[in-house]
């Protein structure tokens, strides 16, 4: 076997298409630093594998429990579900979910002994977040509690903690800039709800979407995505026109709305899932890009 045969079940399972979500809050935060003086190459790349890293360990933490629980066998087999197409084995997809975490907390280490201890309370805080949410006894995902825990850890927590481990403090515009990325992720979730609204109602679990209906996730995804909008064009009233640059991808963001409200089978909400992921990676670039052109 090939080194290419040999890497995809890798590359699939680690689910590339929802990294956006680790990669956009440490782009926001990264560019707050810039804003203020204190952006290190170095540091900004390890804290952007850092964060990648524990995703990566987090998306297979899913899949390994998704395996386990008999509330698996009601999935349908997405190209990530590696374990039941048989392209890796529940020991190994463990392991590499422990190596993952293991980088991840090397990467934090180092970190946190050069920067300030702070930053271990929030590393061991995401580590554990990332691992209850998919794992453990009662995984917090199933429990309905994913939406806000998403929210908190990959938005605020990440671009504050993502400041914090350039610069070596917290500022007020980290947990700012965090609110409207921590929208989009979570709608990134909501967007994955609605995709297996019948599959996880068929399975007894308990997410927002389950809970309250279709109507109910859609209304959510829109009034997320409308508020990480929101919440940047009043942001651009203190920190300059250049802000008004992510405001441009509110173009496809109706276009992805229309497709929210209009889908009414699986295939058709799955095709939210990858453009929210999309949206959010974009709405994360631009206004890193917007925070560094007035700092500039």
């Amino acid at each position: 076997m090939g080194i290419k045969q040999r890497a995809l079940p890798w590359v699939l399972a680690s689910r590339p298409f929802s990294l956006t979500a680790s990669v956009a809050p440490v782009l926001v935060g990264s560019a707050l630093a810039f804003r203020a003086g204190g952006f290190d190459v170095v540091r900004f790349l390890l804290v952007l594998v850092g964060s990648v890293l524990v995703q990566v360990g987090t998306n297979l933490v899913d899949e390994y429990a998704d395996h386990l629980r008999p509330a698996g066998e009601h999935k349908l087999p997405a190209p990530y579900k590696v374990i039941a197409r048989g392209m890796l084995s529940p020991g190994e997809v463990r392991a590499g979910a422990l190596a993952a975490f293991g980088l991840a907390a090397l990467i934090g280490l180092y970190l946190v002994l050069t920067t300030g201890w702070p930053l271990l309370a929030l590393c061991l805080a995401s580590l554990g977040a990332a691992y209850f949410y998919a794992g453990g006894p009662r995984p917090l995902g199933d429990l309905g509690l994913g939406w806000p825990l998403v929210f908190v850890f990959m938005g605020p927590v990440m671009v504050a903690g993502s400041y914090y481990a350039l610069t070596g403090r917290f500022s007020a515009e980290g947990w700012l800039f965090g609110v409207p990325v921590g929208c989009l992720v979570t709608a990134i979730l909501a967007a994955n709800d609605l995709r297996d609204f019948e599959e996880d109602l068929a399975a007894g679990r308990t997410t927002p979407v389950v809970r309250f209906g279709l109507k109910f996730g859609r209304l959510a995804w829109t009034f997320l995505v409308g508020g990480a909008f929101i919440c940047l064009a009043i942001l651009a009233f203190s920190f300059g026109p250049a802000l008004l640059l992510p405001l441009t991808a509110a173009v496809p963001a109706v276009q992805t709305a229309r497709q929210v409200w209009s889908a009414r089978t699986r295939p058709e909400r799955a095709a939210v899932l990858p453009r929210t992921a999309v949206l959010h990676g974009w709405l994360g670039l631009l206004t890193a890009a917007g925070l560094a052109a007035g700092g500039a």
